[in-house]
């Protein structure tokens, strides 16, 4: 059975961690900061059978906007719509329903976040960042 809980509590650290560390995005993230990641974001485990399986955040300010991070299901559960269940459930989330402006960054899942509404930046030439 699929379950996906936002409870910080059931999430597996470790796990995470592991799969982050090796990841194009989040490579070299210690488990500290993975810790602390979680503790500043609203997260979603996805679990089968009570065993998780992936994982993503948000980070909110609760009205206007919205950034989603650090989404992944484990390589041997990919193709069976465990991402599909686990970004709607995120997008479902009562907290989260009126945000006005939700943005991420990928390199390769353009297909499932359209899926849900996204696109690419209307504006792109507004937007900034600064990388350290």
């Amino acid at each position: 059975m699929i379950q996906v809980s936002t409870d910080k509590k059931k999430l597996d650290v470790p796990f995470i961690q592991n799969f982050l560390k090796d990841i194009y995005w989040a490579a070299g993230r210690t488990i500290e900061e993975v810790q602390k990641t979680i503790d500043s974001s609203i997260c979603f485990g996805i679990y089968l059978d009570e065993q998780q399986i992936g994982f993503a955040r948000v980070i909110t300010d609760y009205v206007v906007f919205a950034y989603v991070m650090d989404v992944f299901i484990t390589e041997e559960h990919r193709g069976k719509g465990y991402s599909s269940i686990l970004v709607s459930t995120m997008m479902e989330e009562p907290i989260l329903r009126n945000i006005k402006i939700w943005r991420l960054a990928t390199k390769d899942a353009h297909f499932l976040y359209e899926k849900f509404g996204f696109k690419a930046l209307a504006y792109p030439e507004r937007m900034m960042e600064k990388i350290v």
